[in-house]
């Protein structure tokens, strides 16, 4: 396996780990909003994952420049805006349904470039969006009609994080990856700090219980550090649409976890929009081309 190939391969495989740890993360985050408001949450979080990888990188910090910092904090405002619209949705929904629905973004992703980079979708891309609209009905749409609150906001998150991957791509192309992942979640957490009074009231003292505790170090130093490095490193050296999809992969693990922990049902008609948007997610990263080497293989045996 050659150099690039190697690397690429490595990069896969963060993105992957990003994807379980961030699936893990919808299970963490469905307990602790019991404990802690949504806008709080998203602070200790950010607070804890920028100042523990600003130390770890601190060297390579002196290095800051003025268009790192412009990047930095576009990336963190659309960071905070997608988190803080998953977070305040995961209280109205299931942590299975919040994961899934946040996956939308993989559609997304191929459109934004269109309309950023000029280069139009294929007949696939338009396929697996039809597809995922379907996908989304069955899973967000309740019997009495309407899409609930919090299936809402977890849509509109995806939007946010859909344009946060295109941006990492454009931005990690000519600068660190590693420096930008510490600005952008600087940024989310100045910006979480200065809204959560607003929007949440006074400093909830059960975030100092252990079980809170034990969840933010999870999500701070996991799911939001961890995982956030490994995406921007990750981005750096794969296109922004594979990146999506195996980041996609997040909702497979949210569901299985909230299944395995929180006990949450999925009803049949839930578990047929999931697969359409797997299905959907394969239709758009992969044309099925897996299917037509099977094909092709057969033929010349």
């Amino acid at each position: 396996m050659s150099n690039v190939r190697h690397t690429q391969a490595l990069a896969a495989c963060g993105l992957l780990l990003t994807a379980l740890i961030w699936g893990f993360a919808f299970v963490v985050v469905k307990n602790s909003l019991d404990l802690i408001p949504p806008i709080y949450m998203l602070a200790f979080r950010f607070t804890i994952a920028s100042a523990a990888l600003a130390l770890i990188l601190f060297r390579r910090l002196r290095r800051i420049t003025r268009r790192d910092l412009q990047s930095g904090a576009i990336l963190g405002v659309f960071l905070f805006a997608a988190y803080a619209l998953q977070t305040i949705g995961c209280q109205y929904t299931t942590a299975g349904k919040n994961a899934f629905l946040t996956t939308i973004y993989v559609i997304l992703v191929p459109f934004l470039h269109w309309l950023i980079n000029r280069r139009r979708p294929d007949r696939y891309v338009i396929g697996g969006a039809l597809l995922a609209m379907v996908g989304i009905g069955l899973l967000s749409l309740q019997g009495e009609g309407g899409i609930a609150l919090g299936d809402l906001l977890t849509l509109l998150c995806g939007i946010f994080f859909a344009v946060h991957i295109v941006y990492i791509d454009r931005y990690t192309l000519a600068q660190d990856p590693a420096i930008l992942t510490v600005l952008q979640l600087a940024t989310a957490a100045v910006l979480s700090f200065l809204l959560a009074p607003l929007i949440d009231g006074p400093f909830p003292a059960q975030a100092l219980h252990p079980e809170a505790v034990t969840g933010m170090l999870y999500l701070g130093l996991l799911s939001t550090m961890l995982g956030f490095l490994l995406q921007n490193v990750g981005q750096k050296y794969t296109t922004p649409s594979t990146a999506s999809l195996l980041l996609s992969f997040e909702s497979v693990f949210g569901v299985l976890f909230s299944t395995l922990f929180l006990h949450e049902a999925m009803t049949a008609r839930m578990l047929l929009g999931c697969l359409l948007m797997f299905i959907a997610v394969l239709l758009v990263e992969t044309r099925f081309s897996f299917l037509r080497w099977k094909t092709l293989s057969k033929k010349w045996r």
